[in-house]
């Protein structure tokens, strides 16, 4: 699966919700392992596109108030949630369905 798959797809919840699109892949591995999917970050506003997470608060956590508040304002709307609680339209074959097991 490429990232390009998912990268603009709208993200609904468990309940059908809508949450957005999708923005970001968030990938997690032990070293010499093989990489999983385990996150997406789904953002609600066409800014947060825009921004991402590239200027958030916890990249820049002591920075100028200025830029802090300014992060805070375009990422409030973003989100970080595991892969197995989305739905994905369209429909994604291969993305994982359950909870990875440890």
């Amino acid at each position: 699966m490429r990232a390009g798959e998912l990268l603009g797809r709208t993200a609904y919840d468990e309940q059908g919700r809508r949450l957005g699109r999708v923005v970001d892949l968030v990938v997690r591995g032990t070293p010499g392992g093989p990489l999983r999917l385990t996150d997406l970050v789904v953002t609600r506003h066409w800014y947060g596109r825009l921004s991402g997470r590239l200027i958030g608060p916890e990249r820049h956590p002591s920075g100028p108030w200025v830029i802090r508040a300014v992060a805070r304002l375009l990422g409030r709307s973003t989100v970080q949630v595991p892969v197995h609680r989305l739905r994905l339209d369209p429909p994604v074959p291969g993305l994982p369905e359950d909870p990875p097991t440890r």
